[in-house]
């Protein structure tokens, strides 16, 4: 019999707010590089390769996103269509879109399999997940809706968990979903052994998934049905409709239809799972040294036990300290006791109450066309620099409120200012008056590197009125 087609549908929403400083509303913890090199949105790709009969993967992403997710999958090699979210309804509308633009996508074909994966997770033995992987995809090819159940090692509270039913091939029929317990409860499924924790990880037939939401969700799947007939083509990406979509009932596949179904199965999966909840958890998956610290960046520790010590750039020193997370950025600092690290979130919720932007963006900003980072800032002044990629350019624009310097440092700059048209290399700049229309350019083969200093009355970055754009803003 051939392979099946598996198509990963990849679930790139999520904040990751107990993970601030480093994660932020524009710069989640799917897009961070926690483990290696890699993000751990990368890595939730990578470790499918080998597996056969693999499609096309579907990321479902915010648009806010949408420049960010294709950037990083370029970075991978791979091929992927995006489906935009034009708002946060969770999980169950999420797959059923995947599912609805699969189905179309192949008419007159059998159902492919769709491999549901959050885009932040990390899973050390992947040999282990792809097995899991293989044992489930007879049932899906059956019918059922199949869920990863992660065997636990110790009696956690913060995870959702599954008790299994009787015994199937490669796993058990799936008896039920409990809510996150309490210590005492957590304890006694740990010393039950039937329970597993809930890995939000699913496996289905696309048409299986759809039906069954029909069944329990109808208002889900009508609105996206509505919203995928309706969505349209933005460049690379696939722009589900806004009306319809931001209709549909907000439910989580759990809610909606696995716990509702007949027809569940969940396989076991002991393959190092761990969801990063909280900067805790980096001690956890293999980061930690002989003295239980976990360091990342420029750190140097004496006589400093059980501590997560991360830095971007400055140097950061400890003495005589123990059970902290210090994370530092090049705008913010946090200071917390290790055994309270899931209270980051309510730290960043009262930022956000604040109006403060270091809830918001990392001082590093990606943009369709390259990056910028806020090098210095004042009244009245402010330096970035900007690193435009290869053959793209930003928007013809204009300011109301500022002027701007351009010093090119690296590379070639391509410069419409006003009527005119200039061509500047390294060490050479140009001014931008305020209210001429301008734009930026990297004609040549390497990045584009310039330093900015804007000056005037208002610095926002809502001070920009775009007049031309290659990227629909």
């Amino acid at each position: 019999m051939n392979s099946p087609v598996v198509r990963p549908v990849v679930l790139c929403g999520g904040s990751g707010t107990r993970l601030w400083p480093l994660s932020r509303t524009h710069y989640p913890k799917q897009f961070l590089r926690l483990v290696d090199e890699f993000s751990l949105l990368q890595n939730t790709l990578r470790r499918l390769d080998g597996l056969a009969g693999l499609g096309r993967t579907i990321a479902v992403a915010n648009e806010n996103h949408r420049f960010l997710v294709a950037e990083q999958l370029h970075e991978i090699g791979l091929q992927a269509d995006l489906l935009l979210e034009p708002a946060a309804r969770n999980t169950a509308p999420a797959v059923a879109a995947a599912a609805l633009h699969a189905l179309g996508e192949a008419p007159g074909q059998d159902p492919p399999l769709l491999l549901v994966l959050p885009s932040d997770h990390v899973i050390a033995e992947v040999a282990v997940f792809q097995a899991a992987v293989r044992a489930a995809i007879p049932h899906a090819l059956a019918g059922a809706l199949v869920t990863f159940g992660v065997v636990p090692d110790r009696a956690e509270t913060g995870y959702g968990y599954i008790r299994r039913g009787d015994p199937v091939l490669g796993g058990y029929a799936l008896d039920r979903f409990v809510e996150k317990p309490d210590p005492e409860t957590a304890q006694a499924y740990l010393d039950s052994g039937q329970y597993f924790w809930n890995s939000g990880m699913f496996l289905f037939r696309a048409d299986t998934y759809l039906e069954a939401l029909q069944r329990f969700a109808p208002g889900i799947r009508e609105c996206v049905a509505s919203a995928v007939a309706a969505a349209g083509r933005d460049l690379d990406f696939l722009r589900l409709d806004q009306s319809a979509f931001a209709a549909s009932p907000a439910n989580s596949i759990d809610y909606a239809v696995m716990e509702k179904t007949e027809h569940g199965v969940v396989i076991p999966l002991d393959a190092g799972w761990n969801d990063i909840g909280a900067w805790d958890a980096l001690a956890t998956i293999g980061q930690a040294d002989a003295s239980n610290n976990t360091q990342h960046g420029d750190v140097l520790s004496i006589d400093t036990h059980n501590c997560v010590l991360l830095t971007e750039g400055r140097l950061l020193a400890t003495v005589g300290v123990s059970d902290l997370v210090v994370v530092a950025t090049p705008d913010a600092v946090l200071v917390a006791n290790k055994a309270k690290a899931q209270e980051v979130k309510a730290l960043v919720d009262e930022l956000k109450r604040s109006s403060r932007a270091e809830t918001e963006f990392r001082h590093i900003v990606h943009r369709p066309w390259g990056s910028y980072e806020g090098v210095a800032h004042g009244p009245r002044y402010q330096v970035k620099r900007i690193l435009v990629k290869p053959g793209a350019s930003l928007s013809l624009q204009k300011h109301h409120h500022r002027a701007e310097h351009w010093i090119v440092v690296k590379g070639t700059a391509k410069i419409v200012r006003g009527d005119e048209s200039l061509l500047l290399s390294e060490n050479q700049s140009t001014y931008i008056p305020l209210g001429v229309v301008h734009r930026l350019e990297n004609p040549g083969k390497i990045d584009l590197e310039i330093v900015e200093v804007q000056s005037g009355s208002y610095l926002g970055e809502d001070d920009i009125v775009r007049l031309e754009d290659s990227y629909g803003r």
